[in-house]
């Protein structure tokens, strides 16, 4: 493991993925990994009920880790693999917490009630186990909670991640300060977007109808 992402999901974690790939740091660990290769959720579930975790066979293969459900445990990670770099992931609170309200809370909430997808409800169950219960309580629901987790969070990677090791990084940024923390040599081309809500959306119109339905619209 070269990279560890540190950096909440819903802040640019895919595009970051996406970069890291096309930088020669891949494969790149994401939630999405985990949702298309469902012999790999089995790891996760233990690791959020509390087991103790082979870290190196958990990421074996993967040159780089962002997002859920990594992140939640970067403290850890970070200790597993020393000599890594760490990207905090960070954006606009506000902007950050609505794109949550609109992607990760309604999709938990429908894929929790599935009764005829076992791997689809374990998935969920999973995140939610993870997200909502192991970083914010069971709380992720409440604006104003969720944003002091969220603050506490950055606060917390910067007191703890030397700064030699630690990027603090917006997407926004584009592609120089990443490059220049790792090493690489600039990309031709714009640095990625991907995974935006709208986008999350498309993919699922089930969780946009259950948006509508929950705002009387």
């Amino acid at each position: 493991m070269r990279v560890i992402g540190a950096g909440f999901g819903r802040t640019g974690t895919h595009s970051i993925k996406t970069a890291l790939e096309r930088l020669g740091l891949g494969p790149c660990h994401h939630m999405y990994e985990v949702r298309n290769n469902p012999a790999t959720l089995g790891v996760w579930q233990e690791a959020a009920g509390g087991a103790a975790m082979d870290w190196a066979a958990a990421f074996r293969g993967y040159v780089s880790q962002v997002d859920w459900p990594g992140a939640a445990y970067w403290r850890e990670i970070a200790r597993a693999f020393p000599d890594a770099k760490v990207i905090l992931s960070v954006r606009d609170p506000e902007e950050w917490y609505e794109s949550i309200r609109q992607t990760i809370l309604p999709s938990v909430r429908i894929g929790r009630q599935q009764t005829d997808d076992d791997v689809a409800r374990d998935f969920a169950e999973m995140v939610h186990r993870t997200v909502d219960v192991g970083i914010f309580g069971g709380r992720l629901h409440e604006r104003s909670h969720a944003l002091k987790v969220f603050a506490e969070h950055i606060e917390a990677v910067r007191d703890t991640i030397s700064r030699d090791r630690l990027l603090i990084f917006s997407v926004a940024d584009g592609w120089k300060p990443l490059c220049d923390f790792l090493g690489k040599q600039m990309p031709d081309g714009p640095f990625p977007r991907t995974n935006s809500k709208e986008e999350f959306l498309r993919r699922k119109p089930e969780i946009a109808a259950a948006i509508r339905s929950y705002s009387g619209t």
